[in-house]
């Protein structure tokens, strides 16, 4: 994995995870990086300082924090706007897809912890989707 630093057109900086720098370049020139503030699509890398050990660890946990959070809604966003929403049914469906029952697709659900768990035991690919964290969805 790999993190950039990232900014859109109107100056919003935020970090993006990708698998490798090849990644970043698929995703940027399909347009699909989207600035999780105000959803613009014209993101870039931004310049990335060097870690520097300081004295001013509330402050960068801090933004570390607001990093995370900023991710965690893109990431959210993006799962919303490229994947199948499939409510309750989600163990179903990922079972089914898991299994050739249906067409491969992305899908998104809720699920108890308890079948979450069983899916994952099965072998079956599934995450947690990040939290509503700003109350937009």
């Amino acid at each position: 994995m790999i993190v950039y630093s990232l900014r859109c057109k109107n100056g919003h900086e935020f970090e993006g995870w990708f698998r490798d720098s090849a990644s970043f370049d698929a995703q940027s020139g399909q347009g699909s990086l989207c600035c999780p503030t105000c959803n613009s699509r014209r993101v870039e890398k931004a310049i990335m300082a060097p870690a520097v050990s300081s004295g001013r660890s509330a402050q960068k946990a801090h933004a570390e924090g607001k990093s995370m959070r900023q991710f965690m809604t893109g990431l959210r966003k993006y799962v919303q706007e490229n994947a199948e929403y499939v409510g309750p049914n989600f163990a179903e469906d990922a079972r089914k897809i898991h299994y050739g029952e249906t067409s491969d697709r992305h899908i998104y659900g809720e699920t108890t912890a308890e079948e979450a768990q069983s899916l994952v035991e099965e072998g079956v690919d599934v995450a947690p989707l990040p939290p509503d964290i700003d109350g937009a969805n």
